[in-house]
């Protein structure tokens, strides 16, 4: 139902074709659904008196170069570890792969983690987690750092798709009740990622 409903604002609002839909219209869709979340009072993290205000999120301008094919390499055997929180909790993660690839004239290589938990739970036995740090935190987003949600490729693939256009930010930019993951500082980029959900301003 939920497929749906963004097909058919996709055709109403965005002019999206019928069986191969524009990237740009792609990454409409994905700010369209989150701005749905956030304004739905079931769902969304906000504050109540955030949540009375709220219009949209704000989002860095769609750049397509920040679509990346990253050479993946597996790393089999890594041991589980408890990733810090801004609380005391400690989920356990391991880190599945390394993306590496070249943006802005910098070589990058970024860790990709699978929550063990989440990996015996059909829906998400796929998901990987990718947190990171940029140098617009602080400031154009942020500070704790953004998220992208990824999926294990396809066995014998090489590559991995990494979508910044699709970073988010966790839900303690928004509430500090949630206790969200950090960055591990392998994950620190020395660069601008100038793409996805930009800082939220709240109303206090």
């Amino acid at each position: 139902m939920k497929y749906s409903l963004s097909i058919l604002v996709c055709f109403l609002f965005f002019g999206c074709a019928k069986k191969n839909p524009s990237y740009e219209n792609e990454i409409k869709l994905f700010q369209y659904d989150l701005n749905v979340e956030f304004s739905d009072a079931t769902k969304s993290p906000l504050t109540a008196e955030d949540l009375k205000t709220f219009k949209a999120l704000d989002f860095f301008d769609i750049d397509e170069s920040y679509n990346i094919e990253a050479n993946f390499e597996l790393t089999p055997n890594t041991p589980i570890f408890e990733m810090p929180t801004t609380t005391d909790r400690l989920p356990l993660y391991r880190k599945y792969g390394m993306a590496h690839f070249t943006l802005n004239g910098e070589k990058i290589a970024l860790s990709i983690y699978q929550n063990q938990q989440l990996m015996t739970d059909f829906t998400y036995k796929n998901y990987l987690f990718l947190p990171f740090n940029d140098t617009t935190n602080g400031t154009l987003t942020y500070g704790g750092g953004r998220f992208i949600d990824l999926e294990i490729p396809k066995e014998g693939s090489k590559t991995i798709r990494i979508d910044f256009n699709k970073a988010y930010n966790p839900l303690c930019a928004y509430n500090h009740t949630f206790s969200c993951p950090i960055p591990p500082k392998e994950n620190n980029l020395p660069i601008a990622i100038s793409a996805g959900v930009k800082a939220f301003k709240q109303n206090h």
